[in-house]
């Protein structure tokens, strides 16, 4: 299917597998806006592929979040057929032991809440056309609760595949699909904040954000019809038991 015509909005598109995805829809022909908190790094991908639209958002202040759907319900004239949410964040002091009560709660407010403020703002976009698609970018984490990700981490996409499986089935009357995509290691600026983080040759073995940008798009070029629940992504040498 043609994504030509269609409006869509990637949260979280200014680095990383967001980017990815923000390019790999505006080259099949959707109107594409990236929503992240630094304007600079939002302004970086517009140069890469003229048209892109930008507006900053902090996705755990719900006033914030408001907004950008004020501005994308202007912009993209009431109707958005396409939402990607794919911001997050991680620290780097993550075990039971280490974990600051601060830092839990930024996780989870950026990670799963902040998933949740986007779709609560964007699914009245897809409603009343009957036709909508949200793709929730969560991770391996929530399939799998490995000391790798750490503890809110791990909570905060766990929470975030619960969020998509229960909207998916809320919204399958309004014909809204939800999809989770758990990708698992991915060579992106996330890695940075590991306790240590992983070597050069380490980071060549695992997937590009292009992988996961190639994959979000082949969801997208679904027909309405065609629902993908959950898929999982991983490099060949990455362990999933």
């Amino acid at each position: 299917m043609s994504l030509s015509g269609q409006n869509a909005l990637v949260v979280g598109g200014g680095t990383g597998m967001g980017e990815a995805i923000a390019l790999g829809l505006a080259a099949e022909g959707a109107t594409v806006a990236v929503a992240g908190r630094r304007q600079e790094k939002l302004d970086a991908v517009t140069a890469q592929a003229g048209g892109i639209l930008t507006h900053t958002v902090d996705v755990g202040d719900r006033p914030s979040v408001q907004a950008l759907f004020d501005w994308a319900a202007e912009t993209f004239g009431g109707r958005l057929d396409l939402l990607v949410n794919c911001a997050g964040v991680n620290v780097p002091k993550r075990s039971m032991s280490e974990l600051s009560p601060e830092d839990w709660d930024k996780v989870l407010n950026i990670n799963a809440t902040g998933a949740f403020n986007c779709m609560h703002y964007g699914l009245p976009l897809m409603r009343p056309h009957k036709n909508g698609l949200v793709i929730n970018i969560s991770s391996t984490s929530g399939k799998r609760a490995a000391p790798l990700g750490g503890v809110s981490y791990n909570a905060s996409k766990f929470a975030m595949a619960a969020l998509g499986t229960s909207a998916s089935e809320d919204e399958r009357e309004n014909g809204i699909r939800v999809t989770t995509i758990f990708p698992g290691e991915v060579n992106t600026p996330i890695l940075d904040d590991r306790p240590v983080p992983p070597s050069a040759e380490h980071r060549a073995k695992i997937l590009t954000a292009k992988d996961i940008g190639d994959i979000t798009v082949a969801i997208a070029k679904l027909p309405p019809l065609a629902h993908v629940p959950e898929l999982v992504i991983k490099p060949i040498g990455q362990s999933f038991i």
